[in-house]
């Protein structure tokens, strides 16, 4: 493995939140915290949600309780809080003036709330939910893209006591009536439209065609943002079976604020629901107590935020990580920062020029973006100035060497620790992570996360180093889904029950000299002769090469040697595809993995299909090829590049 690219700087590791979480406790190493904060992770999330302040307005009588089995703990038990309380209430009333938003759209324009501001801006839209009836533990949907309305709608709906559902702001008609109707929601918070790439995304008429085959949604309340750039009235509409009524303003200032509702700690907060390949999505739950007090303590310890950083992570609000910038970055007091639009328009230094604008402390994108954005040059990034960014950070998928060497080096100066981390919709967080008190190596995810039991099983549920097997998690934390919305069955086939009181996550891991490495998806290994491959594997020594801009690689049935290895890659823009250029594409993977691997094909195409998070669905890749079901497609960004990898040669 590669030599140390990143190692703190001591006095600077000290002061960090972490460190001086060390300190109260007296740990003289890192590595004596992680040990005892997995060996007994009641008193660690104990003392993380005290040190972090996470206020209870009744106090918990146990941190942790499994009585009834690990895979249905419960955290912070007989104790009363509120997501609101926690990320608005509190930084309102002690550092009112402070930012808690700033939003810039793709025009240019741009908006910034204090936490005063946010917090009138809740009420207004609260108040007026409570009007129409939504009350404690009612669904209501978010289908929003990255405004400041969506931070208020999140805010607003926990506020009331209401439960949250995220949904991506591409989806169409049919996956967002499925995850309504699967949540019996009643209302649905939405926008006339956004801008992306210069064009209206028109999400009204998608919202109303899927509020028709909801019966259950009786009220739509929208964003005018079209409306208000176009500087036209938006009318509302009141006549049919469910009302759509405009964005209420904000209350007064000055005037009482409504008073946010004391929940359990188990009480649900929103629904995640999450893509498959079969089947209808699964709706992940998670709860007021636990997620905030795990997504506070990571974006705190892993990432260092306290008030006055500006936080920025390229997320749709759809994806776990948009939940999780605004829970993390609020409930620590700083400053999220979210903008509108695809990161390289109108220009391809559009993402640098953001975040050098705004003076971002931490800025997150995903592996995949980052390749193609070093497409652009690393001229695009150093005409900015980012000397702001402190702390770089990543997930989504597996890294390459030299796009993650790019990121630290071009990106964040040498000077920025990547904190890549690994964790999942139903996780609500992160298992993996690097600290800013440890040195890193490329592409590493440092080891267990703070207060998670994780480890690498072999085939038959035993520890294994030094070669890749299932990434499990053998004790609870208080982020982990409370089951799967209405499918209990459902959650324990899924995640539970191939080895007792063992979560199995899906992803292969490696620890090798100490360091974990994400070997990709499980269900995306090809398993070529009896041989077990991750692609990316296959995909760091295509990127490897010059005229590789990204690369997916996946398994296609064989009948000799049950899958076969097919390569799709993205060329450099000044690149001409060849057959030498194939030959030499295939020569560069048996150079880099043995001829037990060389691939069958090698096909050139335009771009991958990815969420608009920048994930490659390389389901959908293996599904194209085989002519398979690819499943749930709904979170594509651009489905016709599906179209092109069918007919790729």
């Amino acid at each position: 493995m590669s030599e140390p690219i990143w190692e703190p700087d001591p006095a600077t590791a000290a002061d960090t939140n972490v460190g001086r979480f060390m300190a109260d406790h007296g740990f003289g190493s890192f590595d004596d915290l992680l040990a005892r904060s997995i060996e007994d992770p009641a008193w660690f999330w104990g003392e993380a949600a005290t040190f972090l302040a996470i206020p209870f307005s009744t106090p918990y009588e146990q941190v942790l309780d499994t009585s009834k089995g690990i895979a249905w703990a419960t955290w912070f038990t007989g104790g009363k809080t509120n997501l609101a309380a926690a990320c608005v209430d509190r930084w309102a009333q002690a550092t009112p003036d402070a930012e808690a938003v700033r939003w810039e759209g793709e025009d240019g324009e741009i908006r910034v709330l204090s936490y005063a501001e946010l917090a009138r801006h809740v009420d207004g839209l609260a108040v007026l939910l409570r009007q129409r009836g939504i009350g404690v533990g009612d669904a209501v949907g978010i289908f929003l893209p990255m405004l400041v309305e969506t931070v208020v709608a999140a805010m607003a709906v926990a506020k009331l006591g209401a439960i949250f559902l995220p949904v991506f702001s591409g989806y169409g008609t049919d996956a967002i009536a499925v995850r309504l109707e699967d949540a019996g929601a009643k209302a649905l918070l939405c926008a006339d439209g956004f801008y992306r790439r210069g064009q209206v995304v028109p999400t009204l008429d998608t919202a109303l065609a899927a509020v028709v085959r909801v019966p259950s949604v009786e009220t739509m309340v929208v964003v005018p943002r079209v409306a208000w750039r176009e500087d036209t009235a938006f009318e509302a509409d009141e006549s049919g079976p469910c009302a759509v009524l405009a964005w209420p303003a904000p209350t007064e200032a000055g005037a009482e604020l409504l008073p946010t509702v004391p929940v359990d700690s188990e009480h649900p907060l929103f629904i995640a629901y999450t893509s498959g390949t079969t089947g209808k999505p699964k709706g992940a739950v998670h709860v007021h107590g636990g997620f905030t007090v795990k997504v506070a303590e990571e974006v705190a310890f892993q990432f260092d935020c306290r008030p006055g950083d500006r936080l920025f992570w390229f997320a749709d609000f759809g994806w776990i990580m948009g939940p999780w910038e605004v829970v993390g970055t609020l409930a620590n007091g700083a400053t999220l920062c979210l903008f509108e639009g695809a990161p390289d328009f109108p220009e391809p230094d559009r993402l640098w020029e953001f975040s050098a604008a705004h003076q971002v402390t931490i800025l997150g994108i995903s592996p995949t973006l980052v390749r193609a954005m070093m497409a652009h040059g690393d001229e695009q990034v150093t005409r900015h100035d980012l000397s702001a960014v402190r702390m770089l950070g990543s997930t989504g998928e597996t890294w390459n060497e030299g796009p993650y060497r790019w990121f630290g080096e071009v990106v964040g100066g040498g000077r920025c620790p990547v904190i890549n981390i690994s964790g999942g919709t139903e996780v609500g967080a992160c298992f993996l992570s690097p600290h800013p008190v440890q040195s890193l190596t490329p592409m590493t995810l440092g080891g267990p996360a703070l207060g998670m039991a994780v480890d690498v099983f072999d085939e038959h549920g035993k520890p294994v180093r030094g070669e890749v097997g299932e990434l499990v998690c053998t004790k609870p934390w208080p982020g982990m889904t409370r089951g799967l919305w209405q499918a209990p069955d459902r959650y324990l086939a899924t995640y539970w029950d191939r080895w007792p009181d063992v979560w199995v996550h899906g992803d292969w891991a490696l620890i090798e000299d100490g360091q974990w490495y994400l070997r990709g998806r499980s269900d995306d290994t090809i398993k070529i002769a009896g041989k077990r491959l991750g692609p990316a594997e296959v995909e760091s020594a295509l990127v490897a090469h010059g005229a590789v801009v990204e690369a997916a690689a996946v398994g296609v049935p064989h009948e000799v040697k049950g899958e076969a290895l097919w390569c799709y890659v993205v060329l450099a823009p000044t690149v001409e595809a060849t057959e030498e250029l194939r030959a030499d594409l295939v020569q560069t993977v048996v150079v880099a993995l043995g001829k037990s691997f060389k691939p069958s094909s090698v096909r050139f195409v335009d771009a991958l299909p990815k969420t608009r998070s920048a994930k490659v669905v390389r389901r959908a890749i293996r599904a194209a090829a085989t002519g398979a079901d690819p499943g749930d497609l709904s979170s594509l960004e651009d489905p016709a590049t599906l179209d092109a990898l069918r007919n790729a040669r």
